[in-house]
């Protein structure tokens, strides 16, 4: 799977770098070669001696070796992909905020390759908000994490923070790898509207209806296909989410009238149309200028709501050349209100998420989905990450 491929592994200061030998021992017998890295906080967990012999390369854990340079440019230039595992948070922090005091952090610097992190560290440190938020800041840079798992942690709690097992890591770096190279249809996907998060419909200045949507799946497709080299303008509505990558042109609205506006404006120009935001199905009749007071002597309030524009219908119509896809969250009848909603609305695919998986749906960082499509059975992905499930909807619709 990974016949001669080029692999940097940088390893540093956790104690799960007591998996790293077994990592390139699987790497190395899946054909690849691999030049491993080393913090010196990293030796404190695992010898370099182990690792030199598993690799059959020289491990480096400086940028200089008495009167030997270690040319760090060259080791970002030649490598296929650079994967840090284990990444602790000191070192995520410092990729973050491009901190370079070691050869880890060099080559990272210098690195033209695709990096992947598999992050390990304690449940509390991994939960951090500063944690996460050095995550969210990485993966804008169009870095891709291999999520740790839940398990039994160096501290003897149970929890969050694992670094993802040798195997699970090897399958990841695999398919990237593969995905990367096959390019697969996504040549003839030039350009790509993603919409993302919720809309807000006013009452008053200051009230709205709205919905819990976090705009995380979007932004995930949208991220995956700005790596893949399409260029993707993100409409997005209301969120806490920040998106800062080359590739995404990222267009911010509040109403659903205005995204609709955003997209109809650029539609005739795109490959690929995603429509995974949630959008809201009615707006208020009128809008208030002012602050709606309580009445006291009032014990209810009547709400006269109008329909929005269905985006994703009107689209649908129009398209010429466009892929379509849509998203649907059902509560009841999954299946067939989500192959209903395909042939509505023109769609070539939709993604049904449940309310009903634990897991999925609104503000979490995993989703289940199921992909729908004219032609083929529902195709069924399991519960993960909103990036690797972005992943795999943008490999099944180039394939399809």
């Amino acid at each position: 799977m990974l016949t001669n491929k080029k692999i940097i592994l940088a390893v540093t200061g956790s104690i799960a770098a007591y998996k790293t030998p077994e990592l390139v021992r699987q790497l190395v017998k899946q054909g690849a070669e691999v030049q491993v890295l080393m913090t010196r906080a990293a030796a404190d967990f695992v010898s370099p001696l182990s690792l030199s012999t598993v690799s059959k390369n020289s491990v480096y854990s400086s940028v200089s070796d008495n009167d030997q340079w270690h040319n760090h440019v060259h080791l970002g230039r030649w490598a296929d992909v650079m994967l840090v595992a284990p990444c602790s948070a000191n070192s995520l922090a410092k990729m973050a905020h491009g901190l370079c005091d070691n050869i880890v952090q060099a080559v990272y610097l210098s690195a033209t390759c695709p990096v992947l992190v598999a992050p390990a560290m304690d449940e509390d440190m991994w939960i951090h908000p500063s944690t996460q938020a050095n995550v969210q800041k990485i993966q804008s840079y169009g870095n891709t994490i291999i999520e740790p798992e839940h398990g039994e942690l160096a501290s003897g709690i149970i929890g969050a923070g694992r670094m993802a097992d040798p195997e699970r890591i090897v399958q990841f770096v695999a398919g990237f790898l593969a995905q990367k190279a096959e390019k697969q249809a996504l040549s003839i996907y030039k350009k790509a509207l993603i919409t993302a998060g919720p809309t807000y419909e006013k009452l008053d200045p200051v009230r709205f209806i709205g919905n819990y949507s976090s705009g995380k799946m979007g932004i995930a497709l949208a991220q995956n296909l700005a790596q893949q080299g399409v260029a993707v303008t993100l409409v997005l509505g209301p969120t806490k989410e920040t998106v800062s990558m080359p590739g995404i042109t990222v267009v911010k609205v509040e109403s659903a009238q205005e995204m609709y506006a955003q997209c109809e404006a650029v539609f005739e120009e795109m490959d690929l149309v995603i429509m995974s935001a949630a959008v809201a199905d009615f707006r208020p009749a009128e809008q208030a200028k002012e602050k709606i007071k309580k009445k006291e002597d009032l014990d209810h309030m009547t709400l006269e709501l109008v329909k929005n524009p269905d985006i994703l219908a009107t689209l649908g119509q129009k398209k010429t050349k466009q892929v379509i896809v849509g998203f649907a969250l059902e509560t009841n009848n999954e299946l067939e209100h989500a192959q209903a909603k395909l042939v509505k609305k023109n769609a070539d695919f939709i993604v049904l998420n449940s309310l009903n998986d634990k897991g999925a749906g609104f503000g979490t960082d995993t989703n289940k989905v199921t992909i729908i499509s004219t032609n083929k059975p529902p195709y069924e992905l399991p519960l993960q990450s909103k990036a690797d499930v972005a992943r795999e909807i943008i490999n099944y619709i180039s394939r399809s």
